[in-house]
């Protein structure tokens, strides 16, 4: 990589950055992620365009209708023993596989998650359920607390502490759940960390799987569209995954260059019209001075 290649790449992370697209990259990760770091260049030893053998290995397949085994004990993020069948019963759930201490990809589904939640006019309490289960066994209800606080700070809506839930619990019941919506991961020794894929379901009062979302962006309007058809006890379509494989843990590089790479690319097109927007604004204030002097 030029030396001017490596400049522009570095400005348009700031510029990510700035317009809070990417978490930290340098030896931190988004909000309650502590350690890890990303890079945006592979290694030189890396074969362009190389798919790693991992991936064949992790994924979702797609359970619609499927139904949610509700029997799963886990413990809350305030350690009691729950059943994931007590978030069911009234309203629609969103649910969510992500492990707290994911140095990078499990924060960017939880932050996008958070960005449509903070915009669709749909309480979390009142109108559904966010239930988070961490895949990682070895996590404890005090990691699952700290991130539920970190959220609920965020997204700060009246009432949402006893809507949006966090739980940990034990291998069994983690693989049960995974099996039954259809997420494959696995654990990469070498970089002590989980291959996992990114996106969030959406299920039935009655504990149905009725939609996926893929990625780490999830828009509002489609997202609040499946909430009140799950009310319903609607099962939506099966979805395209495309973009299932962009947004995938690299465990040969230990990088998750794809969704960097993209969302640097976003943030690239979002500062471009935010500063080609703020030229014009200025010159026509200033025509307008000109022209009133």
């Amino acid at each position: 990589m030029t030396r001017a290649r490596a400049h522009r790449r570095r400005a348009a992370v700031l510029a990510a950055l700035w317009l809070g697209l990417l978490p930290p990259l340098a030896g931190t990760a988004g909000a309650g992620a502590p350690g890890g770091s990303a890079s945006l260049d592979p290694p030189p030893d890396t074969a362009a365009g190389a798919r790693p053998a991992v991936l064949d290995e992790i994924g979702f397949d797609q359970r619609l209708d499927a139904e949610l085994p509700r029997d799963l004990a886990f413990r809350d993020e305030d350690g009691r023993t729950v059943r994931l069948g007590d978030y069911f019963g009234e309203r629609p759930v969103v649910l969510v596989l992500a492990y707290y201490e994911c140095p990078m990809l499990c924060t960017l589904v939880l932050n996008g998650l958070l960005r449509a939640l903070r915009v669709i006019n749909l309480d979390v309490g009142r109108d559904f359920e966010v239930v988070t289960v961490s895949f990682d066994a070895r996590e404890t209800p005090a990691l699952a607390a700290a991130k539920k606080a970190a959220y609920l700070e965020q997204y700060g809506r009246e009432g949402a502490a006893a809507g949006w839930h966090f739980l940990t619990g034990e291998g069994p019941a983690i693989e049960r759940l995974a099996q039954a919506v259809g997420f494959r991961f696995t654990w990469v020794p070498e970089q002590e960390q989980f291959a996992h894929a990114a996106a969030i379901m959406v299920a039935t009062p009655a504990g149905r799987l009725a939609r996926y979302f893929y990625g780490v962006e999830y828009p509002p309007r489609d997202l609040r569209l499946g909430l009140v058809e799950a009310a319903d006890g609607t099962i939506g379509s099966p979805v395209d995954q495309v973009l299932l494989y962009c947004l995938q843990y690299d465990p040969t590089t230990g990088r998750y260059s794809a969704v960097a790479l993209n969302l640097v690319r976003l943030g690239g097109v979002a500062t471009m019209l935010a500063l080609g927007g703020f030229i014009l604004i200025s010159r026509r204030r200033e025509r307008a001075r000109q022209g009133g002097a």
